[in-house]
């Protein structure tokens, strides 16, 4: 994690970098960019993180400056989105429960969060659309961020013993061998894990979905990676217990064309646009500003 910081007198809470963290790698894993380029560009979305962190701090202070209108009616459109995607009322208030806050104070962070969104719209309202021009150089100098990356589909079963002792994890190993012999003998897989998987995947028959190399635990990854399609493997061990796995499909990387290509690019130079924008407008706001960077 990045070093502490403090803006205007408060310390920027870890888990408000650690949110704009998982938006940077959520928008480029929505946009293509694969895991592994990821990882190896962590330190550099950290550092981003916190600038934006900071910049979010100095947003909303500068909106509640500005006491920047906002509807009712917006903020109950935001609150039914979220009690939509969580899956309705009963878990939008367990969610709440978990966090230790009511809807009140819910409803405050919507306001805050829209203000913002208000003058992030402001700052960013002049900026135009890439040109075509623009999109396609971004492609040829960019090319092997928008392969497609070699990937699996596959279920398992997970098996985990009850403790370390020896004894635990025998049985859990005879478990699961008893189960590779009844799929052997042509009981459905995803029934056996249904039945008998400890991974909430089971619910789900053990499916895993699509996943890319270095996205599972390395004996799972290079177990699976190396499986035919239509296999079921032999009892695979890792940190977690015992792991049966059913290869469904495998799909090879290649590159992908420039229209295939198109929608990524235009999104990732649009959100590249409005982002120089928005920072121009925070560099503003970081004038009349006291950021303190601290160590530990």
């Amino acid at each position: 994690m990045a070093k502490k910081v403090k803006v205007n007198g408060q310390i920027i809470p870890e888990d408000a970098i650690q949110f704009e963290l998982e938006r940077l790698v959520r928008f480029y894993t929505e946009s293509g960019v694969t895991e592994a380029q990821i990882k190896e560009r962590l330190a550099e979305l950290v550092e981003r993180a916190t600038e934006q962190a900071i910049g979010t701090k100095l947003l909303m202070d500068e909106a509640g400056r500005r006491n920047v209108p906002v509807s009712e009616d917006e903020i109950e459109k935001q609150l039914d989105k979220v009690i939509e995607q969580v899956g309705g009322v009963d878990n939008f208030k367990a969610a709440l429960a978990q966090q230790q806050i009511d809807e009140v104070a819910f409803r405050k962070q919507l306001e805050q969060g829209q203000r913002i969104d208000s003058l992030i719209q402001e700052a960013a309202k002049s900026v135009s659309d890439p040109t075509e021009k623009e999109l396609k150089e971004f492609y040829e100098q960019n090319k092997d961020d928008f392969k497609t990356a070699e990937r699996v589909l596959a279920q398992h079963i997970l098996i985990s013993p009850d403790g370390t002792e020896n004894s635990s994890k025998e049985e859990a190993l005879r478990r699961i061998e008893a189960i590779r012999a009844r799929i052997v003998d042509g009981t459905p897989f995803a029934d056996e894990a249904a039945e008998h998987s400890m991974c909430p995947s089971g619910k789900e028959g053990g499916s895993l979905g699509w996943f890319s190399r270095g996205m599972m635990v390395p004996e799972f990854d290079s177990s699976v990676f190396a499986m035919n399609v239509g296999d079921v493997s032999e009892v695979v061990e890792t940190q977690f217990g015992y792991h049966l796995i059913f290869k469904t499909d495998h799909e090879t990387a290649a590159e992908a064309s420039y229209a295939d290509s198109r929608d990524k690019v235009l999104e990732l130079l649009r959100h590249s646009k409005r982002g120089k924008a928005v920072t121009a407008f925070v560099e503003t706001l970081k004038t009349g500003a006291s950021i303190e960077y601290l160590e530990g």
